[in-house]
């Protein structure tokens, strides 16, 4: 026998209960509902008040997160009026640093988070792949709306933010990026898939936890586990065969494993590795502008040689390839690498793992940093960039040597660990110990400073993935690239550095408000839609026809510039998504996803 709550599905009744106590009057007296709820029929404003009400009222960042979490699943329209409305409040509440606490903790909370019979995404087991048609059918099943996903985020939570291996509970981490992509770049919320695949965890904290809801077992080896994650990829492309997939917070050796191999056979990429690398690229290429030494004069010091730390040093050697006109080996010769052994060099006596051995340096002799503070001394860096998510890691020692090492040009220094209690370093350590001419940006959001003898306020760079990544996936879920290039990638950067206002130059900030990030994103956008149709890689003619009549008059034939025309901008803010505006636009455009063949 049925439920209740089934016949509800792909009815003006569930449109209705979408709609709440703004339902109109016409509505209630249809669905018989005279006398059982309210009243009053506010509009979409007086709901929005009061949901912000709600929130701000909890007095934990941990019960506004579970708050968010089910308004969510109960009005994903309101949901999002709240968010881009209070979108600095917000934004730290649904994914970094909130969602590493909530991630700490998902199974216990986990059934307090979405109403019952919600499906949040897909829980995906190592048996579930032996019938992952199955299991992608059951998906299409449980959802309300007759159309397929457009993006997924995917992990296995083997290296959650900087929190190590949380198994099934980095399932956090998809459904906050896919709340991003549709806050901050236009994409449908209906048409995004969060996936995490519970192939077991070595943490035995959650192997011993009673109330661990994922598979209690170890991890399995190399080989079954890229043959199951085989499986997954070719079910969900062969199913919805325009699926952007992103890979997320993967081990490091299995993030460049998928996606060395499944690059170019599949829509995809990863955010750690290429996400990071090109918005930190952005921010760097603003630092550059205003560090006072010639870009060529750059020398890098990475803290950290992870999937990340390495993600952002390609791209860094890419600017220096692109717009210096540095050969490969020149521009590789500006960085040096340190990990939890060291400097990295070829002949330090350990074996290095695969994606290490191009970071080794071979011009060391005899010489062996085994600290951060010998090899800052060894490498006299311009630049120093943490990605090790050892909290402290550049500490006041560090950051004034940094500032002794530079007296004529002004230090570049990023420490990029997330969450907070994994960054290298404060805002307000780095401006005290380099006298404020720190060039900053953070992974994460820290306060202005405001100078104690002057008062004046300074403003720090976030190179926050957030600025990249909702833009990628729209770039790409719009034309739909044959695959994601490096080019492509450096093409956005160049158009974050380009984002920045006049008044965001002026006062040296290295990264556009955050309050203009869906403008951003659309230009970033219409930057990578752009550059996919000058590699020719575009498969949707629409765009190909309309970048290739509407290309910049500026723009210099092989250069890669971040250019894009007002018409192509044009077209890509027309399509972002976003939530509606009063009653009657939301009950139009949900009746018209619901049955389109009646409108």
């Amino acid at each position: 026998m049925s439920e209740a709550g089934d016949s509800r599905r792909n009815s003006i009744e569930l449109i209705g209960a979408k709609a709440g106590t703004a339902m109109p009057a016409e509505m209630r007296q249809a669905l018989h509902l005279r006398g059982l709820i309210p009243t009053s029929i506010e509009n979409f404003s007086k709901q929005e008040l009061r949901a912000y009400q709600q929130l701000m009222s909890k007095s934990t960042n941990l019960e506004k997160y579970q708050f968010l979490a089910t308004l969510r699943c109960l009005n994903v329209n309101l949901f999002f009026r709240l968010l881009l409305n209070h979108f600095r409040d917000i934004v730290p509440l649904i994914y970094t640093p909130t969602v590493g606490e909530a991630c700490l903790s998902y199974s216990h909370i986990y059934p307090f988070l979405y109403p019952f019979r919600t499906s949040v995404g897909l829980f995906i087991t190592l048996d579930d792949t032996d019938c992952i048609d199955s299991v992608i059918e059951n998906y299409r099943r449980s959802m309300p709306d007759p159309i397929d996903p457009e993006i997924t985020v995917i992990t296995d939570g083997s290296r959650i933010l900087g929190l190590g291996d949380l198994g099934i509970n980095g399932m956090g981490i998809p459904i906050g990026k896919l709340q991003l992509y549709s806050a901050a770049a236009g994409l449908n919320p209906g048409r995004t898939l969060p996936i995490v695949l519970d192939f077991g965890t070595n943490n035995e904290r959650y192997l011993n936890d009673p109330l661990y809801l994922g598979t209690r077992e170890h991890r399995p080896d190399d080989k079954r586990f890229y043959e199951a994650a085989g499986r997954v990829i070719s079910a969900l492309h062969y199913a919805f065969p325009g699926l952007l997939i992103q890979f997320e917070d993967f081990s490091t050796e299995h993030a460049f494993g998928l996606l060395d191999y499944w690059r170019k056979r599949t829509l995809c990429f990863n955010d750690d590795i290429q996400g990071t690398g090109c918005v930190i690229l952005g921010g760097f290429i603003s630092a550059i502008e205003l560090a006072g030494i010639p870009p060529r004069d750059q020398r890098i010091l990475f803290v950290g040689a992870g999937s990340a730390g390495v993600g952002v040093a390609k791209q860094l050697v890419d600017y220096f390839i692109h717009e210096q006109k540095l050969s490969e080996p020149d521009a590789q010769a500006m960085f040096w690498f340190v990990d939890s052994h060291g400097l990295i060099t070829n002949n330090r006596g350990d074996t290095l793992p695969h994606h290490k051995v191009d970071l080794a340096r071979h011009d060391n002799g005899s010489t062996q940093c085994a600290t951060i503070e010998e090899a800052l001394e060894y490498v006299k860096p311009t630049a120093l960039i943490g990605l090790s998510t050892v909290h402290g890691a550049f500490s006041e020692r560090i950051l004034t040597r940094m500032h002794e090492l530079n007296p004529q040009a002004r230090p570049i220094i990023f420490p990029l660990s997330n969450p907070e209690t994994k960054a290298e370093c404060s805002f307000e350590d780095a401006m005290r110990c380099t006298n404020n001419r720190v060039l900053f940006a953070s992974g994460t959001a820290f306060p202005e400073y405001t100078d104690p003898e002057t008062c004046q306020v300074y403003v720090p760079g976030q190179g926050n993935n957030m600025y990249a990544f909702p833009a990628i996936g729209l770039g790409a879920v719009l034309c739909k690239p044959s695959w994601i290039t490096d080019t492509m990638l450096f093409a956005v950067s160049k158009a974050l550095a380009n984002s920045r206002s006049p008044d965001e130059k002026a006062a040296g900030e290295l990264y556009p408000r955050i309050e203009r990030i869906r403008d951003v994103s659309a230009e970033l956008a219409a930057a990578f839609v752009t550059q996919a149709v000058r590699e020719n890689l575009v498969k949707e003619k629409h765009w190909l026809d309309v970048v290739s009549a509407n290309m910049p008059e500026n723009m210099v034939p092989g250069h890669i510039d971040g250019l894009f025309s007002r018409r192509v901008l044009g077209e890509v803010k027309t399509l972002m998504w976003k939530p509606a505006a009063s009653v009657e636009q939301y009950i139009v455009e949900a009746i018209t996803t619901i049955n389109p063949d009646d409108t």
